[in-house]
């Protein structure tokens, strides 16, 4: 039969004896690992870190930066690179739609819905529908005013369709581009100024065109001062995101740059929520003189248009 010393594990004994001669060897247990990367991670916090984390909006900032950089590793020629301006799904464009139409004060439309992955695919498709909108609404308006009136005759207008595109692409690019550039001039100038890239400046305004949609279906109805009082409201609402998203990144610069900076976006914004009112909607009626029917027997007969 076996004795209780014969039942003891040799390795426990000998690990026992090693450690009798020798006090002060460093032993491994099983669960100091699952403590380390704890420690690491604490030891790794810098001071500034909390800071930049808030700023991007997420806590895993270089993991979202990494990624972006993997996603445009491929040459710009190549069909991959444009793949990845357009990687989402319904779900992030319903949120981030949610977010240009219902604004929270005091949060940015970047950090919140953009940073971790911008795309294009939303604001191109949200200016594509804004054109033809635009376009077949003014165009339903100008009917509808023109209803009952014996000498009119309803001509389809497709040239609103292109004048339409032409405006709201040209602002949707354009005035990013210009607002790209300027901040990063000054980035160059004030060192903790917040910098935006120019794919989220495109998808902060394509976006913030969204309200619009539906404001240019209402501004079918033919009152002047329902059309104007919807347009004033779908301009607060869709300039406010502008300035929360923008006002972050110029004011720790000179504060007459920055005020005339914001005041340049709204000026803008505006000008192009007005310009479709007005043109499409509310542009006055030309005064046709009336043409001149020369008769048979050598006078002129002028006819009377209504």
């Amino acid at each position: 039969m076996a004795t209780a010393d014969d039942l003891k594990f040799q390795e426990f004994d000998d690990a026992a004896n090693l450690l009798a001669a020798n006090p002060d060897a460093t032993t491994i247990s099983i669960d100091e690992p699952a403590e380390i990367p704890k420690n690491q991670h604490s030891r790794l916090q810098e001071p500034g870190r909390e800071e930049d984390d808030e700023l991007l909006g997420t806590d895993d900032s270089d993991k979202t930066e990494l990624l972006a950089g993997q996603k445009k590793s491929a040459p710009f020629w190549t069909f991959d690179y444009y793949q990845t301006f357009f990687d989402v799904d319904t779900y992030q464009v319903l949120d981030r739609i949610k977010g240009s139409v219902f604004p929270v004060p005091g949060k940015n439309f970047v950090r919140l819905y953009i940073r971790s992955n911008p795309d294009l695919y939303g604001p191109f498709w949200i200016c594509a529908t804004l054109v033809f909108t635009i376009a077949v609404s003014g165009n339903l308006s100008n009917f509808f005013i023109h209803l009952g009136k014996p000498t009119y005759h309803y001509v389809p207008e497709f040239r609103k369709v292109s004048i339409a595109a032409t405006t709201i692409y040209a602002y949707a690019w354009l005035v990013p581009l210009g607002l790209w550039g300027f901040l990063m001039w000054r980035n160059s100038k004030v060192m903790n100024i917040v910098s935006y890239s120019f794919l989220e400046i495109v998808c902060v305004y394509g976006y913030s065109l969204f309200i619009y949609i539906p404001t240019a279906i209402l501004w079918i109805i033919p009152q002047k001062v329902v059309r104007w009082v919807l347009m004033v409201f779908s301009l607060c609402l869709s300039g406010s995101v502008l300035v929360m998203t923008f006002w972050p990144a110029v004011r720790d610069d000179n504060r007459r740059i920055a005020v005339a900076t914001v005041a340049a976006i709204l000026l803008l914004h505006t000008l192009l929520a007005v310009g479709c009112l007005a043109y499409f909607f509310d542009a006055p009626e030309l005064d046709i003189p009336p043409p001149i029917i020369p008769a048979h027997n050598g006078t002129t007969v002028v006819t009377k248009s209504h």
